[in-house]
């Protein structure tokens, strides 16, 4: 039987507000709860009196009849009236046998309730079928909570939409908001909340940067006008990245101040606020580097414009203040950098910003491009990053000790056999070697390519494992080919072919060799001339000569890292060798030669994974599996992969690719309560992993808030890539087998069409084992005028969406 209704004697529930049947939460649960006189056998009803029979289980049958195809059907649409506490109970009792709040494949429910329509104010009753639709039914509820109502009136096209338009409705609407975060009076207590800190302190830290006295008393107001919050304002150190002063704040963790903007208080007063950003999520309750640019390409598809240009304000004041763009922004990332995206983050807002005030535009963008031909010269060409001898750059950041963000027993197993070896307990052994009284060469060996794999942005991987420092990575120098050819067409085109550089700093010496970078002392300063561009697509070309003489590999027709220290490329086949196409940096014939014999050893049905199953080897009980290795998928190399496919003319193959990825999202979407992970197992189609920290963004009750902030980005961008037909059938879960058909799509090494894709065998088959729209233009790439050199402008064959 449908769940009881509870409302006044004698009345009707009415709702006659016509709102949007697909508006966002807000405006749909909105407003007040209205009554009207009501009929007699309705307010019967009211007193207790049903006339519906419930359903009858047993002996193997059921007394519910079938619905068919030549049923007769109102003309209107239907609408029920529902009593939300009440329906909430039910369905969690009846339907959520897991216990988990949530409504997917595994439980095993009747997944059948029966609600009461409105037009009989609840007296007659209608049948709801299914995962999907009981799952939208327990998210409607619990949003309809959120906004105070005690009984709505919900139209079942709620409960059937599109769930590729339901999806990417929720993340333009009320993901993005949700992991919307300000750090100021007003948003410090949900931004200063952080899942990583382990010192058993809650209360707020906040480390405000050396020459911000302003911002420093603005926080010390905040602390006295809020003394509930306990916060603790500290101000760092003109050199806040040395790794001995950061050491020595893993036992003080705190929040890194941000850029903060001057407005009018309403009273004529000018006071400080912060400016919005977005974090991934979950555990990630911070601006990360190179999320935040693949969550502004998502942004951007979605229109806030704003939101992504507030983000590049903030690096810009992260490379003023903190000397680079940090891994994220807390105190113990101090050393820490992430993969470079700044200058195409920064060209990508550039061409979507407002016309109407283009002097202020060009200011904007010449903050940006300054800030990053600092970063490129202070970090990424110099030393030790920059190998003098190669010319590669590499992840090889400072630091001392144990990474003090990861979870407790994360390093046990490396630290137990030095424990073992000086007679002491891992956490006496722990706190002696961060202190420095016991010294382990070969630990500070392991721990500095450790923070060199979580500066990569892939931690972790056997791709990296400890050797990472050592390796000219191809994504790296993808990226900074990119930056180089940026930074040129930046200046050429739209500062006339010349820029002034307003801080001081060093400006390392090209080409590099290891005699020019001898002596430090006798490098240019930053201030002494102007930049123009020429120099930079010098850069630019002298680097991919650089990448095809030591990344290239002709004969696997694929691009490697290579290692500075033994002098020869590793070859671990990474997806990130096509960031090359991405970047522009691939002739032509080695694009055609990576996706002619490459791609196929990295597509399987859900995308593109890591790596090859080759590369990362046997999986065992000592060797457990890494996150970014054979079978994961995550969104980064998904979209960089459809842009660069596109950039050089391969369109069929980006939309093939993004049609696996959002098919695997939208089915995880439909049979598992609207949930949007981290990351994925392509190969199982399954978000269900067991790898390190498990996954991200799959801990809600009732209704996802948030999603995980690079793969909301991914939906939203990869549907700019389908057609009409392909988003039609991404909608009704049709498999890209199916849809492409197997001649018709790149087959990979790996036997994937062996594994099981039931998405119900495999939760189960999970749990047995762990039971204890806007269309952008070019998204990915600005137009060649901003981007391209005119040596690059040939090649690019970017097709408009």
């Amino acid at each position: 039987m449908a769940p009881a209704l509870t409302h006044p004697t004698g009345v009707n529930f009415v709702d006659d507000q016509h709102r949007p049947v697909h508006s966002d939460a807000s405006t749909y649960y909105g407003g007040e709860e209205r009554f009207s006189r009501g009929r007699t056998y309705s307010a019967s009803f009211a007193h207790g009196y049903n006339p519906k029979r419930p359903p009858v289980f047993g002996d193997e049958w059921h007394q519910r009849t079938r619905r068919m195809s030549h049923d007769e059907k109102s003309s209107a649409p239907r609408r029920f009236l529902i009593d939300v506490e009440e329906t909430i109970r039910v369905v969690l009792e009846q339907e959520d046998t897991d216990g988990d709040f949530q409504i997917s494949v595994t439980d095993a429910g009747p997944k059948l309730m029966a609600l009461g329509t409105a037009t009989s104010n609840g007296f007659k009753s209608f049948d709801i079928r299914g995962t999907y639709m009981l799952s939208n039914l327990l998210q409607e509820l619990a949003l309809a909570r959120d906004h105070g109502r005690k009984r709505i009136v919900l139209d079942e096209a709620r409960l059937t939409e599109n769930p590729v338009d339901r999806l990417s409705r929720m993340i333009k609407y009320s993901f993005w908001n949700a992991l919307t975060r300000r750090i100021d009076g007003e948003g410090l207590e949900i931004i200063c909340a952080d899942p990583k800190n382990r010192t058993g302190r809650v209360n707020p830290r906040i480390y405000v940067p050396h020459g911000e006295p302003a911002m420093a008393e603005y926080y010390r107001q905040v602390a006295k006008e809020k003394p509930h919050l306990n916060l603790d304002v500290q101000v760092l150190p003109p050199k806040p990245d040395d790794p001995v002063f950061v050491k020595s704040l893993n036992n003080k963790p705190g929040i890194l101040a941000l850029a903060m903007q001057e407005v009018d208080n309403g009273k004529g007063q000018k006071v400080l606020k912060g400016i919005p950003f977005v974090v991934p999520g979950a555990r990630f309750n911070e601006l990360y580097n190179w999320d935040s640019y693949f969550i502004s390409l998502g942004l951007l598809v979605d229109g806030y414009v704003n939101l992504a240009k507030g983000m590049v304000d903030h690096f810009i004041f992260e490379i003023k203040h903190y000397g680079k763009i940090l891994n994220g922004s807390r105190s113990y990332y101090l050393c820490r950098t992430q993969p470079p995206f700044l200058t195409d983050m920064a060209l990508q807002i550039y061409n979507q910003l407002d016309r109407s005030d283009m002097e202020e535009n060009r200011r904007w963008l010449k903050r940006a491009i300054q800030a990053a031909i600092k970063e490129y010269h202070t970090i990424w060409v110099a030393e030790p990053r920059m190998d003098p001898k190669t010319g590669l750059s590499r992840y090889r950041p400072d630091g001392l000790g144990i990474p003090p963000e990861t979870e407790a027993t994360h390093f046990t197993h490396i630290l137990e056999p030095y424990a073992e070896k000086h007679g002491l307990s891992v956490l006496e052994f722990s706190e002696r070697y961060n202190e420095g009284t016991i010294k382990e060469p070969e630990l500070d060996e392991y721990f500095l390519h450790d923070r060199a794999v979580r500066e990569s942005g892939h931690d972790t991987t056997y791709r990296f494992e400890k050797r990472c420092a050592n390796l000219g990575t191809i994504d790296l120098q993808a990226l900074l080919y990119k930056y180089e050819v940026d930074i040129g067409t930046a200046i050429r085109e739209v500062f006339d072919d010349e820029l002034e550089l307003e801080e001081d700093f060093a400006l390392t010496p090209f080409p590099p060799s290891p005699e020019s970078y001898a002596d430090p002392s006798k490098w240019e300063r930053s201030r002494s001339r102007l930049q123009r561009s020429e120099e930079w697509f010098k850069r630019a070309e002298w680097r991919k000569g650089v990448i095809d003489k030591y990344c290239w590999n002709e004969s696997k027709a694929l691009y490697f890292d290579y290692d500075t220290v033994q002098e020869k490329q590793s070859l671990y086949e990474s997806v990130t060798a096509f960031w090359t196409l991405w970047a522009g940096c691939a002739s032509e014939e080695q694009c055609w030669k990576l996706i002619s014999h490459s791609l196929k050893k990295f597509e399987v049905l859900g995308g593109l994974v890591s790596g090859t199953e080759e590369s990362r080897g046997k999986i065992s009980l000592d060797r457990p599996n890494r996150q970014w290795d054979y079978p994961y998928a995550w969104p980064p190399h998904q979209i960089m992969a459809w842009v660069g496919l596109e950039r050089y003319g391969y369109l069929e193959d980006a939309q093939r690719l993004a049609y696996r990825f959002l098919y695997m999202m939208t089915t995880a979407f439909v049979d598992f309560n609207g949930v949007v992970p981290e990351k994925f197992d392509a190969v199982k189609l399954s978000h269900l992993v067991d790898a390190e920290y498990g996954n991200q963004g799959i801990d809600f009750k009732m209704v996802p808030r948030e999603g995980f902030g690079w793969m909301n980005a991914a939906y939203q961008v990869g549907l700019t890539y389908l057609s009409t037909g392909m988003r039609r059938a991404v909608s009704t879960c049709t498999s890209p087998e199916v849809f492409f058909g197997q001649s018709g799509s790149a087959q990979p090494a790996q036997n994937y069409a062996a594994a099981s894709n039931d998405p119900l065998g495999l939760a189960m088959d999970t749990l047995k084992l762990s039971s204890p729209v806007m269309q952008p233009t070019n998204v990915g790439t600005a137009p060649p005028d901003l981007h391209e050199s005119e040596g690059q402008q040939d090649k690019s064959k970017t097709a408009q969406h």
